[in-house]
C-alpha cells in the first residue's frame, strides 16, 4: 500500500486514513501504516485523534503474530485516561475496555513479564470495569485463563465458576470464545468427553465469532483421537485448516494441525504446514503461541527422524535448507528454553512439563487418509528396536512351519507341498521351503525327481533376480530330463527363457520360446508332455510379444496375428480342461491376457466378455486369489461400458480376494472405480466418499500416483459436496487443482472449480466463489456446446453479486444473457437481465427510471418468447418467468421510491409508483392464476404483495379482500404443507388483517 502525499496532513486527512486502515486485511502492512498515522497523529495535538489512532494501531496489531506489540500503545491510552478520561467519546471508551481483555491475555503470554505486574494489572482491570458499569465477567475470565496457565486446578475450577456465574454485557467475550476456553481447560484435564460437549455448539455451526470456530476445530483434533473418533478429526483437520491458514493471530490453532499430521501418519502433510508458516518459529511477537507452534515442529521432526528422515533437507525463510534432524535439534532446544522462561516467571514446571509431553507425543495410528495430498516422502530407513515381519514374509513362514509341522518326515513334507502346488495355494512356495529345509537339515538326499521340483520352486523363489531365477530353471529342467521327465523338462526351459526375454534379451529369449513351444506340440501329440506345459509355454510366448507389439513394423497387424493366436491357444486349453484340475486356472489366465489385448484395442465389450470368463474359470478352479486381478480388469472394463453395477460387485470383489495382493497404485485403482461406481447409481455418498479417500490415500503411496489421486480427490470432493460438507469438499478440491491441471483434460478442471465455487459460495466465501467460476467459464468457452459457460457465467453472476461487486456481477450476467440467447434459453436469459436490473438500482445515479428499463428488456424478451413457443410445455415456463417478472418489477418500484404514499410526499411521486408497483402485481397475480396448482403459492405470494400495496395506498377494504381470498385459497387446515409455506402464507395474511383491524 502506497501513500505518497506532498501536501501536508490535516487532522481531517488523518481520520479518513485510520478510516481507510481499519478496512484493510490484516498484516503487517496495515500495522506499519497505524505506526505511522499515530505519529501523523501526535503532529496535530488533536489528543482525541491521537486516541483513535493508538486504537486503531492495538486493534491492528492484536490479530496479526504482532499482537505482542500491544501493551505499549495501551498503556499510553491508559494515561491519557487518568489525565483526561472527557477526551473518550462512547465508541473510544468501548474500545478502551474491550482491549483490556487482550492486554492482561498478552501480559500472561510474554515471560519477560513479571508474574507481579501480571496480576496487578487483573485490580485493575477490574476497577475501570466496575467504573465504567461492566459485569466482571471478562476480569473472572482472564483470572481463569492465568491460573490455567499457572497449572492451579483447583483456583481455576472456582474461577471457572465465578466467571461462568456472572452476569453478560456487551463487554464480554462472545460465547463462542468463552467456550473455546472453557473446553480446552477440560480437555486440559484430560474430560475429552466434556470438552467436546462444551465445543458442541461451535462446532455444529450455532455459535461463531471473527476467530471461531477455527481455534476450537484445531482444539478438537487430539481429543477426539485420544477418544478413536478419527473420521470426526479427519473432518474437523480439513475444515479448520482452510480458516486458519496463513492466519498469523491463529499461530496456536495452526500448531494444533501440525501435531494432528504428526500424530496420524500424516507427516507429509505436517511438513508442508511447517513449511509454508515457518516464519513464526523466529517471530517472538507472541511467545506462548510460537512456543505451541515451536512444540508441535518439533513433534513432527522428531516423527520425521523416526522415520527415516533425518537428512531430507526442509526449507525455512530466509535461510539456507536445513535438514530435519538439524531443525529438529534447533526448534526442540529453542522450545525447551522458552518453556523454562516461563517456569522462571511462573515459579511452577508447567509449561515445561506441557511442552515437552507434547514433543514426546506418540501417534495414534500410522494410517489415516486425509483427501488432501501431500508431497510424498521418499523411503526412508527408520531405526526399529524389533523388526518385525513384512505381512507375505509373516504368511509364508507360517506356510512353511505348517507344511513342516514341525517333522523331518520328508515323504510328509512333499506330500504336502505337492497337495499345495495342485491347488495353486499361495503357501505353496513356502511349503517347498520347507520340503528343501528339512532334506538339508537331515542331509537326505532326494530322488531326482523330487529334487527338481524343489529346484523348480527355488527358482520361483528368486523371480525378482532374472539370471539366478534363470539359471535355476534350467538345472531343474536338466532334472527332470535326467528323472525321464521330458515335458517337465521342456516346461522348465521355456520358463527360464521366459525370464530371459522378460529382463530385456527379448529376442534371444522369444527365439528360445519358439522352439520350445515347438518342442512341446511334438511331445504334446506324443502323449509325453501335459497339455498344461504345452499352454504354459505358448501363454508365456504370447505375454512376451504382448510387450512388442508397439515396436512391430505393423502393430495393427501383430495384434491381430496375436489376437487369433491367443483364441487358438484359448479352444486348445479348453479342449483339454478335464485333464487337470489347473487347466481352469490357465484357461483364466488365457482369458485376462487376451481381455487386456482387446481392451487395449478398444473392443471393451469383448474384454469384459474375457475378464468375466476369467473370473469364472478362478473360482471354479477354487482360487480365488488369481480372480482378483481379473475382477479389477472387469470393473474397469464394466465402468467404462456404463455398468455401474457389475463395477461395484467386481471391484468389491477384488478387494476383498486380492487383500495384500494388489500394489498401491492397484488398490487406488479398485477403491476410485467402487466410488464412481456407487456414485453413477445414486447410492450412498457417505460410502462413496470414504472408497475416494482411500483411493487417495493408495494413490499418494504410489510413484506416479498424482494423476490418479487428483482424480480421486475430484470424486471425493464431489461426494463431500452432495453430503453438504462444504468446507471439508472446498478443502480436498483446493488441493486437486493442482494435479488436475497438469495430468488430466480441461473438463475435469472445470468440474472441479464449478464444485469448488459452489462450497464457497455455501460457506459465504462468494468473491473466491465468483473467482473459480469465471475461471471455469473461461475455459469453457472454448468447448463447441456453450451451456456449461453460460451456467458457469451465471452462477459467476451470482457469486459476485452476493460479494457486492455490482460492476464485475453485471459483466457476468450480461455475458450468460448473451450466451442464453444465442441457446435459444429466453427463461434464462431473462432471469439475468433480472438480475442486471437490481445491481442497476443500487449503483446507477439514475437509479429506478434505468433499472425499469432494464426490467422492460426482460419482459419484452419473454413476451416475444410466449409467442414464438413452439409448444405448451414452453410455452407454461415462460409465462412462469413471465409472471415473476410482472411481480419483481412491482418489488423494484417499490425498493427504489424514496419515500412511502402520504410520508413527506408532496408531490404524488410515492404515490404514483406505489400504484405502478400495484398494477405489476395485479399483473402477477393474474398470470400466475393461469398457471393453475403448480404455481399455487407464487400466486398467493403476489396476492399478498398487492394487498400490502392496497394498505400502503389506504385502499383498506381492498386490502382486506385480497388478505381473506389468500386464506380462503388454502382451504382446511389439513392442507399438505411440507415445506411450511401454507402456514407462512396464512401467518402473513392474518398479519395484514390484524393490522387493518
Amino acid at each position: 500500500m502506497t501513500h505518497e502525499n506532498t501536501t501536508p496532513y490535516t487532522a481531517e486527512s488523518i481520520r479518513r486514513a485510520l478510516w481507510e486502515n481499519d478496512s484493510e486485511t490484516y498484516g503487517p502492512a496495515r500495522n506499519a501504516r497505524a505506526e505511522e498515522l499515530v505519529g501523523l497523529a501526535e503532529t496535530t495535538g488533536d489528543r482525541v485523534l491521537l486516541l483513535d489512532a493508538l486504537l486503531g494501531l492495538i486493534d491492528s496489531y492484536q490479530f496479526t503474530s504482532e499482537s505482542g506489540k500491544t501493551l505499549v500503545p495501551f498503556a499510553r491510552l491508559l494515561r491519557m485516561w487518568d489525565e483526561r478520561p472527557a477526551d473518550f467519546h462512547s465508541r473510544a471508551l468501548h474500545r478502551l475496555h474491550w482491549q483490556f481483555k487482550w492486554i492482561v491475555y498478552s501480559l500472561i503470554g510474554n515471560p519477560d513479564i513479571p508474574l507481579d505486574a501480571v496480576r496487578r494489572w487483573l485490580p485493575d482491570m477490574e476497577r475501570h470495569y466496575r467504573v465504567a458499569g461492566h459485569s466482571v465477567r471478562p476480569v473472572r475470565a482472564a483470572e481463569f485463563h492465568l491460573a490455567q496457565h499457572l497449572g492451579d486446578d483447583g483456583l481455576a475450577a472456582r474461577l471457572l465458576t465465578e466467571w461462568t456465574a456472572a452476569d453478560r454485557d456487551r463487554m464480554s467475550d462472545c460465547l463462542a470464545c468463552e467456550l473455546n476456553e472453557q473446553g480446552e481447560w477440560q480437555a486440559d484435564c484430560g474430560d475429552d468427553e466434556r470438552a467436546l460437549a462444551t465445543w458442541a455448539p461451535v462446532l455444529n455451526g450455532e455459535q461463531s465469532c471473527a476467530e471461531q470456530p477455527h481455534l476450537i476445530l484445531a482444539l478438537s483434533l487430539v481429543p477426539l483421537l485420544r477418544l478413536g473418533r478419527f473420521d470426526e478429526a479427519r473432518r474437523n483437520h480439513l475444515r479448520g485448516y482452510r480458516l486458519a491458514r496463513g492466519n498469523g493471530s491463529l499461530v496456536p490453532a495452526l500448531a494444533r494441525h501440525i501435531e494432528f499430521c504428526a500424530l496420524t501418519g500424516n507427516e507429509a502433510r505436517g511438513l508442508e504446514i511447517l513449511a509454508e508458516h515457518a516464519a513464526y518459529l523466529d517471530n517472538g511477537e507472541e511467545p506462548l503461541s510460537r512456543l505451541q507452534l515451536l512444540s508441535a515442529a518439533a513433534l513432527l521432526l522428531r516423527r520425521l527422524t523416526e522415520l527415516g528422515h533425518a537428512d531430507r533437507p526442509v526449507p525455512l525463510p530466509g535461510d539456507a535448507p536445513v535438514t530435519t534432524e538439524q531443525l529438529l535439534a534447533r526448534t526442540r532446544d529453542t522450545a525447551r528454553d522458552l518453556a523454562r522462561r516461563f517456569d522462571e516467571r511462573n515459579g511452577t514446571d508447567q509449561v515445561s512439563t506441557w511442552a515437552a509431553a507434547r514433543m514426546a507425543g506418540t501417534p495414534f495410528t500410522d494410517r489415516l487418509p486425509l483427501g488432501v495430498r501431500g508431497a510424498r516422502l521418499t523411503a526412508g530407513s527408520p531405526a526399529r528396536t524389533q523388526s518385525a515381519p513384512e505381512p507375505a514374509q509373516a504368511a509364508a513362514e507360517a506356510g512353511a512351519a505348517a507344511a513342516d509341522g514341525g517333522s523331518t518326515d520328508l515323504a510328509a513334507l512333499l506330500a504336502e507341498a505337492r497337495r499345495r502346488t495342485l491347488a495353486q495355494h499361495p503357501d505353496a512356495r513356502a511349503a517347498w521351503r520347507a520340503v528343501a529345509g528339512a532334506a538339508d537339515r537331515t542331509g537326505t538326499a532326494l530322488d531326482l525327481s523330487d529334487r527338481a521340483e524343489v529346484t523348480y520352486h527355488a527358482a520361483v523363489d528368486v523371480l525378482d533376480d532374472p539370471e539366478a531365477a534363470g539359471t535355476l530353471f534350467r538345472r531343474a529342467a536338466e532334472q527332470f530330463e535326467a528323472a525321464g521327465d521330458p515335458g517337465e523338462a521342456a516346461a522348465g526351459r521355456a520358463r527360464a527363457a521366459y525370464t530371459r526375454a522378460v529382463s530385456g534379451r527379448t529376442e534371444q529369449g522369444l527365439a528360445e520360446l519358439d522352439a520350445l513351444c515347438a518342442e512341446l506340440r511334438t511331445l504334446h501329440a506324443d502323449g509325453r508332455a501335459t497339455a498344461r506345459q504345452l499352454t504354459g509355454a505358448l501363454l508365456a510366448s504370447a505375454r512376451v510379444r504382448m510387450g512388442t507389439l508397439q515396436a512391430a513394423p505393423d502393430p495393427a497387424a501383430a495384434a491381430d496375428a496375436l489376437t487369433d493366436e491367443l483364441r487358438a491357444l484359448l479352444a486348445l486349453a479348453e479342449e483339454h480342461r478335464a485333464e487337470d484340475p489347473r487347466m481352469c486356472s490357465r484357461i483364466a489366465d488365457i482369458s485376462c491376457l487376451l481381455g487386456g489385448l482387446l481392451a487395449g484395442r478398444g473392443d471393451a465389450p469383448q474384454a469384459a466378455e474375457l475378464f468375466a470368463r476369467a473370473v469364472e474359470r478362478y473360482h471354479e478352479a477354487a482360487v480365488p486369489w488369481y480372480a482378483a486381478e481379473a475382477e479389477a480388469r472387469l470393473a474397469e472394463a464394466a465402468l467404462s461400458l456404463g455398468r455401474p453395477q457389475q463395477a461395484e460387485q467386481a471391484a468389491r470383489a477384488a478387494l476383498d480376494h486380492g487383500a495384500g495382493l494388489f500394489e498401491p497404485l492397484g488398490c487406488a485403482h479398485l477403491h476410485l472405480i467402487l466410488a464412481e461406481s456407487l456414485a453413477a447409481t445414486g447410492q450412498d455418498d457417505n460410502e462413496v466418499a470414504d472408497h475416494a479417500l482411500e483411493a487417495t490415500h493408495w494413490a499418494d503411496q504410489a510413484d506416479g500416483g498424482e494423476g490418479l489421486g487428483a482424480w480421486a480427490q475430484l470424486v471425493l470432493g464431489g461426494a463431500l459436496l452432495r453430503l453438504r460438507r462444504y468446507d471439508e469438499s472446498a478443502s480436498v478440491l483446493e488441493s486437486a487443482l493442482p494435479a488436475l491441471e497438469e495430468h488430466h483434460h480441461e473438463g475435469h478442471v472445470v468440474q472441479a472449480r464449478w464444485w469448488l465455487g459452489e462450497c464457497l459460495a455455501e460457506l459465504d466465501d462468494h468473491r473466491q466463489a465468483g473467482e473459480h467460476f469465471l475461471l471455469a467459464a473461461d475455459i469453457a468457452k472454448g468447448w463447441d456446446g456453450q451451456r456449461d459457460h453460460a451456467v458457469l457465467a451465471h452462477l459467476a453472476g451470482d457469486a459476485l453479486n452476493g460479494a457486492g461487486l455490482n460492476e464485475e456481477a453485471a459483466a457476468a450476467y450480461a455475458r450468460a444473457e448473451e450466451l442464453w440467447r444465442t441457446l435459444g434459453r429466453p427463461q434464462s436469459a431473462a432471469r439475468a437481465v433480472r438480475a442486471r436490473a437490481w445491481i442497476t438500482l443500487r449503483t446507477t445515479g439514475s437509479g429506478l427510471p434505468v433499472a425499469l428499463d432494464v426490467m422492460a428488456t426482460a419482459e419484452r424478451l419473454l413476451t416475444e418468447a410466449i409467442a414464438e413457443a413452439a409448444d405448451d410445455d414452453s410455452r407454461t415456463t415462460l409465462r412462469a418467468e413471465l409472471a415473476g417478472t410482472y411481480r419483481q418489477t412491482a418489488e423494484l418500484l417499490v425498493r427504489g421510491c424514496d419515500s412511502e404514499p402520504g410520508d413527506e410526499d408532496d408531490d404524488g411521486t410515492a404515490q404514483r409508483t406505489y400504484e405502478d408497483a400495484l398494477g405489476y402485481a395485479d399483473q402477477a397475480v393474474a398470470a400466475f392464476a393461469s398457471l393453475g396448482e403448480p404455481a399455487r403459492h407464487d400466486h398467493t405470494a403476489a396476492q399478498l404483495m398487492a394487498a400490502w400495496l392496497e394498505s400502503d395506498l389506504g385502499h383498506t377494504s381492498a386490502a382486506i379482500t385480497r388478505a381473506r381470498t389468500v386464506l380462503a385459497d388454502y382451504g382446511d387446515e389439513d392442507t399438505p404443507d411440507t415445506d411450511n409455506t401454507t402456514k407462512r402464507r396464512r401467518a402473513e395474511a392474518q398479519a395484514l388483517l390484524d393490522s387493518l383491524a
